[in-house]
């Protein structure tokens, strides 16, 4: 028998918030799915140049492209804080802001066929 609070033996403590679906969006003006694979493609390349490291990065891209149960085992493997269920803002270890941007997340509800 033991407190309210108390667990098994073993089991994980959890780290951060779970994991959801972003919320559906809109762009101002339709795109189509070419252009915002592109718009994604940029993205990627260019936001380690924004701070944090690398290898974080590389996961946060990993887990917005997974399915929400393995991106939530990714985001708890490699220590990244989400402040943000939907992965929006999260943190590192050391407290490097990770901002992810609606067109990485999910597609528009206006996307273009």
């Amino acid at each position: 028998m033991g407190c309210v609070g108390s667990k098994e033996k073993g089991e994980p403590e959890p780290r951060g918030k779970r994991i959801r679906k972003p919320r559906p969006w809109k762009q101002e003006m339709p795109i189509t799915r070419a252009e915002i694979k592109r718009m994604r493609e940029e993205f990627w390349d260019t936001a380690p140049h924004y701070g944090g490291k690398k290898e974080i990065w590389d996961a946060l891209r990993v887990a917005v492209e997974a399915d929400l149960s393995m991106a939530q085992t990714i985001v708890e493997s490699a220590g990244i804080i989400v402040s943000s269920e939907d992965l929006s803002c999260c943190y590192d270890e050391r407290g490097a802001k990770y901002d992810l941007p609606n067109y990485v997340l999910s597609d528009p509800v206006n996307l273009k066929d």
